[in-house]
């Protein structure tokens, strides 16, 4: 069977596309046949992603904001740290997808098409992607889309949790916020439900995104969400109903240690639907531009995506395990853990070891920060266990 394409990537979000640009980046695959497929044209603002990095990025011209400082609040805690030498960025989804596909427009290469994804299929000498708009062939299948109806597995035994958010991009009548320094989590609000907090993004002094986030099993009525933003607005800011919604936001992310399975023949998973949504946080933009710049490398290389979980990645998944197990089974509340890492470790060592970058003196520090009666058994629950 000849194939219409050498690669295909089904989903053009942040994983689909994220892959995109960097293969066009390189002399070498801008010759590759490359097709896209997604449901529906991207012309909303349905997303913002957050990450922080120490030097510019692919993405760099399309930051929205960034900032030098941050802010962690939690009962008892209240502190404003420098975070040199990272920034913290902002994207918005709208800005990214725009940016990808006006980029990829002057490439003949590649190929665009809205349809609904319903099989992917290995062949003897490639993948069969089937829509509801056509059959189409290639050699790899980059897959970013996620089944999330079927989550968790029904057959799954490890941790699980959602990490869901209701977010509103709002202007205040008067000026309340500081714009040079973001509220990375603010634990003085209700843990009625969970491990629960406050972000708050502010873009001048009186526009600011303010989200509501829980990592808990079940998500909550809109309207819960919306009560809990208001709430905070008036305690923290007193801008009662002295504002306005310029934009709103919901998403859900999966926090969990099921082994995602990165390859099934020539179906190669990425983003989310490969496991790149670190297991502990729920942050995945940075994990998902690692491995996308990893697959094109081994394209390169090797004319093939070969894909590898190192020493480092298993020593971080067994960490996410750990707090995961600790949270799911309410060992000890959220906001105590967190508060702990932020009162007993520097910044920049606390952003390492989140984007699983620090070393293994860091890691200790970072451990021994926590109550290792609870921890420990954790940790060795997952170790013998395997969950």
């Amino acid at each position: 069977m000849p194939l219409q394409f050498d690669y295909i990537i089904t989903g053009a979000g942040c994983a689909g596309l994220s892959l995109l640009m960097r293969l066009l980046q390189e002399p070498a695959m801008q010759q590759k046949k490359i097709l896209v497929i997604d449901k529906d044209a991207k012309k909303n603002n349905d997303r913002t992603w957050c990450f922080w990095e120490a030097s510019p990025g692919l993405f760099e011209p399309i930051v929205h904001h960034r900032w030098e400082q941050l802010r962690f609040v939690a009962p008892a805690v209240d502190t404003n740290f420098s975070i040199t030498p990272y920034q913290y960025k902002m994207i918005r989804g709208i800005d990214f997808y725009e940016y990808v596909l006006q980029q990829s427009a002057g490439f003949d290469n590649v190929q665009l098409v809205y349809a609904t994804v319903q099989a992917l299929r290995n062949e003897n000498n490639g993948v069969t992607v089937v829509t509801d708009h056509g059959t189409y062939t290639g050699e790899y299948v980059f897959n970013s889309i996620v089944n999330a109806g079927n989550w968790p597995p029904d057959d799954f035994k490890g941790y699980f949790l959602w990490q869901h958010f209701k977010g509103k991009l709002i202007e205040t009548n008067q000026p309340v916020f500081d714009p040079s320094m973001a509220t990375f989590m603010d634990f003085t609000v209700s843990q009625h439900n969970g491990t629960t907090f406050m972000y708050v993004l502010p873009f001048t002094s009186n526009t600011a995104l303010v989200e509501y986030t829980l990592f808990t099993k079940q998500l909550l009525a809109y309207e819960v969400y919306d009560a809990a933003i208001d709430t905070y607005l008036q305690e923290k800011y007193g801008v009662g109903n002295g504002y306005h919604v310029l934009h709103e936001e919901f998403g859900k992310i999966p926090m969990t240690n099921y082994h995602f399975t990165p390859k099934e023949g020539h179906i190669i998973h990425i983003g989310i639907a490969g496991g790149q949504a670190k297991g502990s946080s729920g942050y995945a933009f940075y994990f998902i531009q690692q491995q996308t710049e990893a697959i094109v490398k081994s394209l390169l290389q090797f004319g093939q995506p070969k894909l590898s979980i190192s020493l480092q990645q298993r020593k971080f998944r067994w960490f996410d395990s750990v707090l995961l197990r600790v949270l799911q089974k309410q060992l000890l509340p959220g906001h105590e853990v967190f508060a702990a890492i932020f009162k007993q470790n520097a910044p920049d060592t606390i952003l390492r070891f989140l984007n699983n970058e620090s070393s293994i003196n860091e890691d200790i520090q970072i451990m021994r920060s926590v109550p290792m009666c609870i921890f420990l058994p954790a940790a060795l629950h997952t170790v013998f266990f395997r969950r």
